[in-house]
């Protein structure tokens, strides 16, 4: 039997249960795995797994899913480990749905496998005729069946009366952070949390309060399909691993990331890279460190903590600004400096002239700043 597994999140694989079902399921095949989603990458790399788990695309969950149906495995298994029973369930269900939309194909058996090692945690048999193979990895792992209409009846059934987008977000404590496509656009006030749009743009939060300006970053989404996260994107207090970093070419390459932290993968050839805000510096440098690339962050103090601990490669130079700066700075530094490109390319090390041009566009604008060079 040809199986593939989808590995999402760093926390099945920090706790180790990746790697143990992953040699679990090569009782019953031909096991290949590979990450859906962003943040696991981190993971995978400091567990040392690259062989294992595949991290050389950057694929959503379901998208992950589908690659495994064009590959014409016989199964397919979901690994997640959510901060709880309802946020584990209630992903499992949205990225199921989202595979559906992309393949009419419901004959593959899609087993997820959440929370292993909680007395909450779940194999769930999303769709294809496979009971008996779920109830034997569940009685082997201890965990208990539930099946996609339990999911349903309890944390879908609800009707919303008026004309606006809601999005119920389940699972979430009081405290939080409420991330949408990588930016923080509020925190949780209890754990009964909806977000509101209007014309794409989220208005309001019941449950939370709004963040205005991490919803101008957002700029206008579908909210239906729109990433969704609370709390620290990594929990494990881990020792990262860095990876040799391979010089190719005579070329310094820097660039430019405004938001988004979580893409900052696509930019692992380069020897520097400039960040715009506190979030995206603290994700993005976190990142980079594994990478060995050191960063240049613009931030003004408006930190919303989302990983436990975020390192930075020695030599990284931290602006810090006066509050309400880091966005303005950014602009000025993409216009002036990279020329509305995302990427430049040098003939050799120019940190220090990039600095001085910062430097130079802070002055002109008499913003206050200090520097702090890590």
């Amino acid at each position: 039997m040809e199986i593939g597994v989808v590995v999402h999140g760093p926390n099945i694989i920090d706790s180790g249960y990746a790697n143990d079902i992953i040699d679990l399921l090569k009782e019953y095949g031909d096991v290949s795995a590979r990450l859906g989603g962003t943040m696991g990458r981190t993971a995978v790399i400091d567990n040392s797994l690259e062989e294992i788990i595949d991290i050389s695309q950057k694929l959503v969950p379901s998208d992950s899913l589908k690659l495994f149906l064009d590959e014409n495995k016989d199964i397919i298994f979901l690994l997640n480990y959510g901060k709880s029973d309802v946020t584990g369930q209630v992903f499992g269900y949205k990225v199921v749905n989202h595979y559906f939309d992309k393949t009419n194909n419901k004959n593959i058996p899609i087993i997820q496998i959440e929370r292993p090692g909680e007395n909450d945690g779940s194999v769930i048999l999303w769709c294809g005729d496979y009971e008996e193979l779920a109830d034997k990895i569940a009685s082997k792992l201890s965990l208990n069946r539930v099946t996609p209409n339990e999911i349903f009846e309890k944390h879908f059934k609800q009707d919303f009366k008026d004309s606006r987008t809601h999005r119920l977000v389940h699972g979430v404590s009081p405290g939080e952070n409420i991330m949408v496509n990588s930016v923080v656009i509020g925190k949780a006030t209890s754990d009964n949390l909806v977000l509101i749009a209007e014309d794409g743009y989220i208005v309001d939060i019941v449950g939370g309060i709004l963040k205005p300006h991490g919803v101008e970053k957002l700029s206008k989404i579908d909210l239906d399909s729109a990433i969704i996260k609370t709390g620290l994107l990594r929990k494990s207090d881990v020792k990262p691993r860095v990876l040799e970093k391979k010089q190719e070419g005579d070329k310094f390459k820097v660039a430019f990331l405004d938001h988004a932290g979580e893409d900052v993968y696509k930019y692992s050839d380069m020897d520097l890279v400039i960040t715009i805000g506190d979030d995206t510096t603290l994700i993005s440098s976190d990142i980079l460190y594994r990478l060995d690339i050191p960063i240049i962050g613009i931030t003004d103090g408006d930190l919303d903590k989302v990983v436990e601990h975020g390192y930075k490669k020695e030599d990284s130079i931290i602006f810090e600004l006066e509050s309400g700066f880091d966005d303005i700075v950014g602009r000025r530094i993409f216009d002036e400096i990279f020329n509305n490109s995302n990427v430049l390319e040098f003939d050799k090390d120019v940190k220090i002239k990039i600095k001085n041009l910062i430097i130079e566009i802070l002055n002109n604008m008499n913003c206050k700043y200090k520097i702090k060079v890590i």
